[in-house]
């Protein structure tokens, strides 16, 4: 796989980490916590497949010098891995309000 092919595969991955993590933070907006966290295990599939690309291109004997191209692709999988951590923990606080609404509700009957 030459160069931009490697760097398109760390933008897709990117990107298709960070659109299930939003999608898994969607479904946990609306207590569906069972598809969340197959939508989160998506998201952690596809940034271990832009990671695995990414271990590619720091091992790769190409002498390229790092350019935009390549900073913009690596930045697609790096922000997929902070924003998928940070959606996993707001949909841990999510099930956590899920739960005091539910014991509110039986304490208010």
């Amino acid at each position: 796989m030459n160069y931009e092919e490697i760097m398109m595969q760390l933008i897709l991955h990117g990107g298709n980490a960070r659109g299930a993590a939003y999608e898994a933070l969607n479904e946990a907006e609306e207590y569906n916590f069972e598809e969340a966290e197959k939508l989160l295990e998506e998201a952690n599939e596809e940034f271990l497949k832009g990671h695995q690309y990414q271990t590619e291109l720091i091992q790769s004997d190409d002498e390229e010098a790092p350019n935009f191209f390549m900073i913009h692709a690596q930045d697609h999988v790096m922000t997929a891995q902070a924003e998928l951590q940070l959606v996993k923990r707001m949909i841990t606080q999510l099930k956590m309000t899920q739960k005091l609404e539910q014991r509110i509700e039986k304490l208010e009957q």
